[in-house]
């Protein structure tokens, strides 16, 4: 069974975007960038919401090729590239870079994918992976938290129906006071 993360950068008062999209707040230090590098090195399959599969898309593909991108921003671009990758949306049409649509259902298909074989899966887009929160899908949470509050936006975790039990696996502090928090799941007691 394949491993489900679920990560991304968000503010102290717990934003992964801005209002209006904004992600103008977020500027990785090159630690926090190369971490988030070896990171996704590791992940055998992208699983991307609608907005996110647009956010990504519009700058990785060619993100290799920019003036004055780093070398660990045009090793994020390649590895970007060459991950598979599913998107989960309605109104979607095709999309390139090794990647293909589902407009189906997200859990039954995130569900079947865990349940193959493979190296670890990451859910990105707080709908999508509020989806996989609720049905108990996510075995693994890396909260990276960036010192700035947004007063609004879109949240990190969409609501939840039951309490999901964690267990603390690491914590890290970054340049500018960016602090990382990983979290596993911890098994439903009976």
């Amino acid at each position: 069974m394949r491993k489900l993360i679920f990560g991304m950068n968000l503010s102290l008062d717990g934003y992964v975007a801005a209002p209006g999209d904004d992600l103008g707040w977020s500027a990785p230090s090159d630690e926090l960038f190369e971490w988030w590098l070896e990171r996704e090195r590791a992940i055998g399959l992208f699983l991307y919401g609608r907005k996110l599969w647009e956010t990504m898309s519009s700058y990785w593909p060619t993100g290799d090729e920019q003036p004055g991108a780093t070398p660990a921003q045009v090793e994020f671009a390649r590895n970007w590239r060459d991950t598979p990758k599913v998107v989960f949306s309605s109104t979607t049409g095709e999309a390139g870079w090794n990647t293909r649509v589902v407009t189906g259902d997200a859990v039954e298909e995130i569900t079947r994918l865990k349940a193959g074989d493979g190296g670890p899966m990451r859910v990105g887009g707080p709908a999508l992976a509020g989806a996989a929160v609720r049905a108990g899908l996510v075995d693994e949470y890396e909260i990276v938290t960036h010192p700035v509050l947004l007063g609004g936006g879109t949240p990190f975790f969409t609501a939840v129906d039951r309490w999901v039990n964690l267990q603390l696996a690491e914590t890290r502090t970054f340049p500018g006071g960016v602090v990382l928090t990983r979290y596993v799941t911890k098994p439903a007691q009976a």
